[in-house]
């Protein structure tokens, strides 16, 4: 252990920190030191590793806090971050890392094992967004200063995978505990970091917070005692820009060195301008419809459910919102994560949705509420996909109340009581399945299952998804697949998550600017780019 480690951090969160935001912000000496400027709609909700859950917030966490292990460019491949070497025992119910000696926080302190069971442990017991992913983990040991040792409840051959998560990122304990951080199991009640983790960064990533403007922007400066790698650019802005347009007029107009949410459209017209990049991509939209909302006036059965779903044009929905830039999506899991080979792609049927609602009794249709955010998400436009929704369940005579809302509104309403009819967005956080049954099936206890209303309606809980669940997290990756693949069939019967469209990725840069590439783990990892 290192000797007064409390007293000296301590210290340096008063005045080093303090004391670095001036060195953070010089001004730029040469072209290739100007701030390097991103243009993106904001879903931020927290800048605390424990609470962030959000896209921009991946961005965010990995460029500021270090995980243990990353992914490589292949978007497949581990690779060593914090940890040297890692090793699991034979059913995967153990795992070992053990630390680079050299790796240092942003304040020039060591990273020690137990920054890592602070940090996790505190993810786990603050109860945000991310504490799932500590789920069946039941204790850390720390043996000494560089060696992690992770015991789980139960077999978990995607742990590994989880670890390159941004939200596992590792944070300097005795600074966030000295200005109101817990790791404690009331974490949930008693943790009061979060507002100094807006002014403040406490990680070892190639980048410190050096300002954030809710709604506005959201500064980087360079870690000064970072040196796995030297970082491209120095000072990042990242601009909230929620219109696609606008994203793309100030990449033509120089203000913006990226833009990371254009659309078909405005991508043609800067062709020429600046760089295009289009790949496919593991992020989706989906419609959720909520059985238990308290909003509902008419029950949504699963006959009901499965109406809707069949009711909706998915070539069309890709057409209109993306321009054809994009792919149809079976089940709440990416296209090529385990479990979606072979899965058939949803098929737009009027005649049987009407025929089901008939059954159900609803020949003459039914009024339904239907709030979502209003924002441009994967180089979507929300409203455009929802007024698409609501035309395609017009024809079959459900009635779409359509409420665009600010996504801090939405996220309030769907995590309390419910929204009966909304849309809404994910991205991988790891390169694995199992984090989309964890989030997306209804499983007791789940997210969904809590926003569609589970403990109001359990008709909804699939109560094999559970079984399942724990069958492929104990399995070889080739029985693994089976399990996922069975998994994935449950959600789509579900009718609950509904996806829609999985839009390509389309990077939009100048000329000048190199390096950037899409991550399944990390969206976008900043220290990779370069100006040219």
């Amino acid at each position: 252990m290192r000797f007064n480690a409390i007293t000296r951090r301590a210290l340096l969160a008063a005045t080093t920190l303090a004391g670095l935001a001036g060195a953070f912000a010089p001004a730029p000496a040469t072209a290739a030191d100007r701030p390097l400027v991103i243009a993106r709609a904001f879903d931020l909700n927290s800048l605390d590793p424990a609470r962030a859950w959000c896209d921009t917030c991946q961005i965010y966490l990995t460029n500021v806090y270090e995980t243990l292990v990353t992914l490589d460019a292949d978007n497949k491949t581990l690779k060593p971050r914090l940890a040297t070497s890692w090793t699991a025992n034979a059913d995967q119910s153990q795992y070992t890392f053990k630390l680079d000696p050299a790796s240092k926080f942003s304040d020039g302190s060591p990273i020690e094992a137990k920054d890592v069971k602070w940090s996790w442990e505190r993810l786990k017991n603050v109860k945000g967004g991310g504490s799932f992913f500590m789920d069946g983990v039941a204790s850390i040991d720390t043996p000494d200063a560089t060696t992690v040792v992770v015991n789980m409840s139960s077999p978990n051959s995607e742990f590994i995978n989880i670890v390159t998560s941004s939200y596992m990122g590792v944070m300097n304990s005795d600074v966030v505990a000295a200005n109101g951080g817990s790791a404690a199991a009331d974490a949930d009640k008693t943790d009061t970091a979060e507002a100094w983790l807006l002014a403040n960064s406490a990680g070892s990533g190639p980048y410190v917070l050096a300002s954030y403007k809710p709604d506005d922007e959201l500064r980087l400066a360079p870690n000064p005692n970072y040196a796995r790698t030297k970082v491209g650019v120095g000072e990042v802005v990242m601009k909230h820009t929620k219109d696609s347009v606008a994203q793309a007029q100030m990449l033509e107009s120089g203000a913006a060195d990226l833009a990371m949410q254009v659309d078909a459209d405005s991508a043609k017209r800067l062709e020429g301008k600046a760089t295009i990049d289009v790949v496919p991509s593991f992020n989706f939209l989906y419609v959720a419809i909520s059985p238990g909302a308290k909003g509902n006036a008419t029950p949504l059965t699963k006959e009901v459910r499965e109406a809707m779903a069949l009711a909706l044009d998915y070539d069309g929905i890709i057409e209109m919102t993306v321009g054809g830039a994009g792919k149809p999506i079976a089940a709440p899991i990416p296209n090529g994560f385990p479990g979606t080979a072979g899965l058939a792609m949803p098929k737009q049927d009027v005649a049987k949705a009407r025929e089901l609602l008939a059954k159900a009794g609803l020949a003459n249709g039914f009024g339904i509420e239907a709030t979502f955010p209003n924002m441009n998400v994967y180089g979507v436009d929300m409203s455009l996909l929802m007024q698409k929704v609501q035309q395609d369940l017009a024809a079959v005579g459900v009635k779409a109340n359509l409420s665009p809302v600010e996504f801090s509104v939405w996220r309030e309403k769907v995590r309390g009581d419910g929204i009966p009819l909304t849309s809404a967005f994910f991205a991988p956080d790891y390169f694995g399945s199992a984090q989309y049954v964890q989030f997306f099936g209804m499983i007791e206890g789940n997210p969904w299952w809590k926003r569609a209303g589970g403990a109001k309606d359990p008709s909804i809980t699939n109560k094999e998804a559970a079984d399942l669940l724990k069958k492929a997290m104990a399995a070889p990756p080739a029985e693994a697949e089976a399990l996922y693949n069975q998994l994935a069939q449950g959600m789509i019967s579900d009718r609950v998550i509904v996806p829609v469209v999985s839009p390509d990725v389309i990077l939009a840069y100048g000329k000048d600017i190199d390096g950037v590439r899409y991550s399944a783990c990390c969206n976008l990892k900043i220290d990779d780019i370069v100006r040219k």
